[in-house]
């Protein structure tokens, strides 16, 4: 049974994604033991929230080096929600610019969108080499709750990213893998049956 760290740092659906994680079948540790972060077969970088909110819990818990080092070594890490929005280059909201991981080329700015939040079920459409969503329908539904997203897709496929996108407004990433890094703009935790298939795809790769 892989050994799953969820990273916290102040901020996240901890106890939900611990449990999701477990009947996926992972062995998952909920901490904020760096160590633990490091060691773990897979980690999975939480977030709801604001985007600054966030990077300054990951700043206070000294966390970002962890997990870019984990991603360059290649060693799996998952991002959800605000947890993916945070390993881009920098998020805006309100008029006030936050700098992110830097892991992904692209920023997260608000969706043009009359209605926010996006908040919900929506359909995603997902590349056939992914991953994450083999074995699902290629226009499956998840949970989405967030008023931010990545709507530049150009960059992360030149820098070699599959791209999963859904639309609200227009057209935004709404998962992303590239190479051990993984990340959903969605809440697997939240989104049934296809959510649990992600995460056990996702521990199939640890």
């Amino acid at each position: 049974m892989s050994r799953v760290v969820v990273l916290d740092y102040g901020s996240g659906n901890l106890r939900s994604a611990e449990r999701a994680l477990q009947r996926a079948g992972g062995d998952v540790t909920v901490t904020a033991d760096l160590a633990a972060a490091a060691d773990a077969d897979g980690l999975v970088v939480p977030g709801v929230g604001a985007f600054a909110a966030c990077m300054a819990g990951i700043e206070a818990l000294g966390a970002g080096p962890v997990i870019a080092e984990r991603v360059a070594a290649g060693r799996p890490v998952l991002g959800i929600c605000v947890g993916m929005q945070v390993l881009f280059e920098y998020g805006e909201e309100h008029g006030v610019v936050t700098k992110g991981l830097g892991l992904l080329p692209g920023s997260v700015t608000a969706l043009p969108a009359r209605r926010l939040p996006h908040m919900g079920w929506n359909t995603v459409e997902s590349p056939p080499a992914s991953v994450l969503f083999a074995g699902l329908p290629a226009t499956g539904r998840f949970y989405f709750v967030h008023s931010y997203g990545v709507q530049d897709q150009g960059a992360l496929a030149g820098a070699g990213a599959l791209v999963t996108t859904a639309r609200h407004g227009a057209d935004f990433v709404a998962a992303v893998e590239r190479g051990a890094l993984s990340a959903a703009q969605f809440h697997p935790e939240k989104s049934g049956d296809n959510g649990s298939r992600l995460l056990r795809n996702w521990l199939t790769t640890l």
